[in-house]
């Protein structure tokens, strides 16, 4: 296999960490399964800003666009949180979606059993789950026509548009049926048909496009009930595919279950390089302390090997390594509790990379 490029921009606050642990994991799966990679860093966010002048630099995005894959830890911070609008460090997020033509984002929520009684519901109701969010990232209301706030006859009013077109509905269920082949086959389309025109659009084009994909079973389900189910029932889920607006709530929800949101990764996909990131922020209370945990990131750079350097093997080594190191009852502060082994950032890498296999 020729050598592949990763860009690695570790960001803000505990980026620089839970990257560096990311990475030698990385590499240490790589060389077991003689996949040749290199990397070069740069910068976004708020050291950006402080570097540059911008969040987000043109060397930053020329590197991005070449490269096979980007590794992003985490931008932001109350450091900059009173610059220009257009200067704000979460500008680089937006920026890096918009330049690299990233339209799907993929949350995989998944609550390993070893941690189970961590998380906010009962354990017999979270041990199951296994859910794939896959959210349309660059349409929507989000990127709708928007009217600020102003009188009108004397009342204040503003206006938000949510414009969906079929080409931006096809291309986020096509990429959400090809992920369900992978796992159970389950898809579950989310909307408010009932009172939405875009969800009406958005019903009809998903039932459509899943004719093309006879390995996956189509359902559809109302916004609000998704959001009980997913409290209720969990383990139900496999592959959901829905709007910005909506995937915007219901991952953040999901994620509750873990009992930590250090765990979770993500990735943001589209027609070009895709970008890895585990969904927390960028901690800065913590940084440089070795209390961050660096699981999100690790996983994050499994997605990577799984969908842009397409390993599923080094992809696996690294899932399995993780849900192994936490069975050995490893736990950095976030999810410490009595009984357990204590880590730091740096030490919770080098026990996942023991147990890869």
């Amino acid at each position: 296999m020729s050598s592949k490029n990763i860009v690695v921009i570790p960001g803000d606050g505990i980026g620089a960490e839970i990257t560096t642990a990311a990475l030698s994991v990385a590499q240490a799966a790589a060389d077991k399964c003689h996949i040749s990679f290199t990397y070069e860093t740069k910068q976004a966010g708020g050291a950006a800003i402080d570097a540059y002048g911008v969040p987000l630099p043109e060397d930053t995005i020329t590197a991005c666009r070449r490269a096979d894959g980007v590794l992003l830890g985490a931008v932001g911070g109350p450091k900059w949180d009173n610059v220009a609008p257009e200067l704000r460090a979460e500008k680089a997020i937006l920026g890096l979606r918009k330049e690299l033509g990233l339209y799907a984002n993929l949350r995989p929520i998944k609550v390993f059993p070893a941690l189970a009684g961590q998380s906010p519901l009962k354990p017999e109701i979270v041990s199951s789950v296994d859910i794939l969010i896959v959210r349309e990232l660059n349409g929507g209301i989000y990127y709708g026509a928007r009217q600020e706030a102003t009188v009108i006859n004397g009342v204040e009013q503003a206006c938000d548009n949510e414009i969906y077109s079929r080409p931006e509905v096809e291309r986020i269920v096509r990429l959400a049926c090809r992920a369900a082949i992978g796992r159970k086959g389950k898809l579950m389309s989310v909307d408010k048909a009932n009172v939405l025109a875009t969800s009406r659009l958005w019903r009809k084009v998903a039932a459509e496009v899943v004719q093309d994909f006879e390995q996956v079973q189509l359902n559809h389900m109302y916004v609000d009930n998704c959001a009980m189910q997913l409290v209720l029932n969990p383990g139900s889920f496999d592959v959901i595919v829905t709007s910005n607006l909506f995937g915007d709530i219901l991952s953040d929800e999901a994620a509750v279950l873990s009992g930590s949101i250090g765990l979770l990764p993500s990735a943001s996909l589209g027609d070009g390089t895709g970008l890895y990131e585990p969904i927390h922020g960028s901690a800065p209370d913590i940084a440089g302390q070795g209390l961050a945990n660096p699981l999100g990131t690790i996983l994050s750079a499994a997605m990577l090997f799984r969908y842009s350097l397409s390993s599923e093997q080094a992809a696996a080594m690294i899932d399995q390594a993780v849900e192994q190191v936490l069975n050995d009852g490893y736990r950095t502060a976030d999810i410490y509790q009595p009984g357990f082994t204590k880590v730091s950032t740096e030490e919770m890498g080098r026990q996942v990379i023991a147990r890869l296999r």
